[in-house]
């Protein structure tokens, strides 16, 4: 069972689900975006492998079980709100199931670039 102190914390979606991103804790890299419940929280927390809840299949996997290519957990952190979590990774292999580095290499979207204005 997830720690009560930290479930209590958490906000989840109409599913039961925070939404956990994923980034490689030596590069910064976002990796990729994944589903944890409670128990796939716990087994994170726990086992010191990254452990997702998904959406398609109805069932917890753990990164690289399949694939070999394995996330192994260096830090997790809670936003502000509770409805996101932050895994800091070492990845070993690809992230993505098309078997590429990072789930966000599909392209930049077209948008205005900002800036901050100077001598605020």
């Amino acid at each position: 069972m997830l720690d009560p102190r930290i479930a209590e914390r958490l906000k989840r979606d109409d599913q039961g689900l925070v939404a956990a991103i994923i980034q490689e804790q030596v590069t910064g890299e976002v990796l990729m975006l994944g589903w944890m419940d409670d128990e796939a929280l716990r087994r994170t927390l726990s086992t010191g492998r990254v452990t997702f809840w998904s959406r398609s299949r109805g069932e917890y996997w753990r990164k690289g079980d399949t694939s070999g290519h394995r996330q192994y957990v260096k830090s997790v952190a809670l936003d502000c709100d509770g409805d996101a979590l932050l895994v800091e990774v070492e990845q070993v292999g690809a992230a993505c199931h098309r078997n590429t580095r990072t789930c966000f290499d599909g392209g930049r979207l077209p948008a205005v670039v900002g800036s901050a204005p100077t001598g605020t």
